[in-house]
């Protein structure tokens, strides 16, 4: 019973940790002068970066490809999923990819 409880948990947690900084990489990317994907707000005083979004859904479809190859989808995919979603709650609440542009 423990088992089935522990161990998608401990599976959880790196995932999670690992959505969260290929979120927080996508932010920083530009920084180093690589192309940005940026929304702007109607305004034009807000914005939103979409790149570390965009790494964290390609680095999704990568972990559920190696589940998929590793037979392990059907147990592994939900709690993958949760990981991603999860850190991209907690990203957006913390104010990755939000932008200021001073007019």
């Amino acid at each position: 019973m423990i088992k089935k409880v522990l161990f998608p948990l401990l599976q959880l947690i790196p995932q999670y940790l690992l959505f969260l900084a290929a979120f927080f990489a996508g932010i920083v990317l530009p920084l180093f002068r690589f192309p940005s994907v940026i929304t702007r707000w109607a305004n034009g005083t807000r914005g939103f970066q979409w790149d570390g979004v965009f790494l964290m859904l390609a680095l999704l479809a990568l972990v559920l490809l190696i589940e998929a190859l590793c037979k392990r989808f059907r147990s592994a995919a939900r709690w993958s999923a949760l990981a991603f979603v999860l850190a991209l709650v907690t990203g957006l609440v913390k104010g990755f990819g939000l932008m200021s542009f001073d007019r």
